[in-house]
Formats: C-alpha cells, structure tokens, sequence
C-alpha cells in the first residue's frame, strides 16, 4: 500500500460482481491515480483480473443465510479491514456488504458510496422479515454520503420511507460494456416446427423469484406445440433451492429443458440463441443479463418487474409480460415464433443501439468517479 495513493474500498458478496459489473470501474479508479482495495469472498473469476494490481480481502458472506452470529463476524470483519487500510472511500454492493461495511465505515469516520443492486428477496418476504430488513438498510443508507440508485423503482421507494438522507443519484444499472458483448451474428431459424430450431436462454441464478418455475412451465407448453424450439438454462443452483438439481434432471432427461450449470462466459450461449427469455419477480436493481444478451443482439422476453422493463422497448427490442402469468409468457414467445427470423435479427439490432445509447458502462464509472473526487475533494 503506497502513502503517497489514497485508497478506494470496493466491498460485494460474489466474484461475478466484481468481475463482470466492476471491473471497468476499478480500472478507471486506478488509471485515476487511487489504489484499490477488494473485499469479497474468492471465486474463479479473480483469475481474470490477474493484471490488475489491487489489494484483496477475503470475507466469508453467508449471503442468504439469517444467522446472528455470522452477521456479528461480518461486521467485525469489516470495522477490522477498515481499521487497518482506512480507505478514503468505500463502495458498497449487495445487501450484507452494504449493511455490515456501511456501518462499519460510518463508526470509522469512512464515507461511503452505496449501490442499491436491488432489494433481492426481500420484497417477497412476510411483512416482519420484510420490515425488519428493510430498517437495517435504511440505518445503513441513511450514513451513506451518496446511495446510487439502478432503476427509478428503488430509488422511489426509498425515498418514500425515508431510507436517504445524503446524495442519491439514478444510474443505468451496472452498465454494460459494448466491447466486451459486442454485436453477434444471428443464427438460422424457423417456426418452431419447420427449419432450424428456435432457441431460447434463461440465464441467472436458479432461483424461484428469479421465475424459473415460469420458464420451466412454458418450456412445456410450448415444446408440446412447437417441437423444434430449445430452452437452455445457465446459471448456478441456490444451496436453498437444491430441489432444482433433480428437476433439471428429469427435465433434460424428458428433451424440455437443457441445463448447462454455471458458466465462465455466456457468449458463446447468446450468439446460438435467438433471444433471452427472463421471467423475474426479483427485487433487481437492473438486469444485467437483459443488458448483456440486448448488446449482443438478441431480443428480450421479459416482465414489467422494475430492473427488467427499463432494459428493453416492449415490441421494439423485445416483448414485455406481467411477471408471473405463465400464460401471457407462453404468448410472447409464440408472437416471437411468429416473426420472421429477419424480423427477429433487426429486433436484436434494435435492441443493441437502444443498449449503447442508454446503458453503456462509461456513464456508470463516470458518475463514480466524479463523486469520488467531491468526497475526496470536500475533506
């Protein structure tokens, strides 16, 4: 660690965080003359950032997990990592690292910069979980120099129970970068009885608020009535949702559904597809994976679930459904079936100049860095 830098802390609960929707920003926070300093629990995908100098911390984050005692270590973990490096500023992402750290930072004097990546399950919960969690992060918010907000949803729920109290900014998700999913060439495709096959992706966690019962049922629907499509899954399986494991199973046994696991790079899946279907009542922030597959030129099967509809311009860039109606979903993706496949390709290159021009990354490490600097600038 060089006296001469001063420190920025970037502090979530997964390696995919870091690498997929951060990297570009801790690129640009080095470039910019700062050190880095990462907390997250390790993962394989830290062995794609090997160029990039940073100081690393590894935490263990029951991420979904309820247990007291665990939470206590987080945060004494954190009040001991910021007591060593004081950081200048941290920046915190999910829920357990925007709570723990941001009380951590605030009795250590540390201002912070929270990112609302979603309420997550939380908004599905009974009305005690649900208030009870919700206080924590407006305890934690309410200490934060400068919550980011990633759909205007959020940002407005917040706002009305009194959950900010500093600056709050509304950005376009993570962003996405471009370069790094560029525009794919689109595949053959028929009707779903005729010509090549049709096929369709669900990417993300194997999670029930993330629709995965949505998507399973309409697989069977609609494969009874066009033979020749293909739904893939991509994504790991909950630990608390291990039931999964057999049904996927069964249901690639049956030809309905074909599970991939959990994948290194998704591309190699978008460009064989000709859209992505994402069936979320999750409490997103903004979906990355709609903003990905969107800038590889695949059209968008998605609900009206705030963090997913921002993504897309409903029978433009893809079709918009009522999240949870399994019979509407079964209708777009019959509407789709119904397009010609040149219909399908300009949708998706629709798709991609409407993700360029309103979700590019740089707009997300621009307005970061520039507050940053204030922070900084302001002590």
């Amino acid at each position: 660690m060089s006296k001469d830098k001063k420190l920025i802390a970037v502090l979530t609960n997964n390696d995919d965080d870091i690498y997929c929707f951060r990297k570009e920003l801790i690129e640009e926070i080095i470039n910019a003359g700062y050190e880095v300093l990462i907390s997250c629990p390790y993962g394989e995908k830290f062995e794609l950032m090997q160029e990039i100098k940073y100081l690393y911390d590894d935490p263990f984050i029951d991420r979904r997990g309820t247990n007291i005692v665990s939470d206590l270590k987080l945060l004494l973990h954190y009040l001991k990592l910021f007591a060593k490096y004081r950081p200048a500023v941290a920046l915190t992402y999910t829920a357990k690292p925007n709570v723990y750290a941001g009380v951590a930072a605030y009795l250590l004097g540390i201002p912070v910069i929270s990112n609302v990546t979603g309420f997550g399950s939380v908004l599905n919960e009974s009305g005690f979980v649900q208030k009870l969690v919700m206080q924590m992060f407006k305890f934690s918010f309410r200490r934060s120099v400068c919550v980011m907000f990633q759909n205007s949803t959020n940002k407005k729920l917040a706002e009305e129970n009194g959950m900010v109290k500093g600056e709050r900014m509304l950005i376009p998700g993570s962003g996405v970068n471009t370069e790094r999913y560029p525009l794919l060439s689109y595949p053959d495709g028929g009707n779903g009885i005729e010509g090549a096959p049709v096929v369709f992706n669900y990417i993300g966690r194997i999670l029930h608020d993330k629709g995965v019962d949505d998507y399973i049922e309409a697989a069977k629907r609609v494969k009874k009535k066009y033979p020749n499509t293909e739904f893939n899954m991509l994504g790991f399986i909950e630990p608390t949702e291990s039931h999964y494991e057999q049904l996927l199973s069964e249901l690639e046994k049956d030809n309905i559904i074909k599970y991939h696991g959990s994948q290194k790079d998704v591309k190699p899946f978008i460009k064989k597809a000709h859209a992505t279907i994402h069936p979320s009542t999750y409490g997103e922030g903004m979906s990355n994976v709609l903003l990905e597959s969107a800038s590889c030129g695949r059209p968008l099967i998605s609900t009206d679930n705030p963090g997913c509809m921002e993504t897309f311009e409903d029978n433009i860039t893809g079709f918009m459904y009522h999240g949870g109606n399994v019979d509407q979903l079964c209708e777009k993706i019959e509407k789709f079936l119904s397009l010609s496949n040149s219909e399908r390709e300009e949708m998706g290159r629709k798709g991609r100049e409407y993700i360029s021009k309103n979700f590019s990354r740089k707009i997300v490490t621009d307005s970061y860095l520039k507050m940053i600097e204030k922070i900084i600038n302001k002590k």
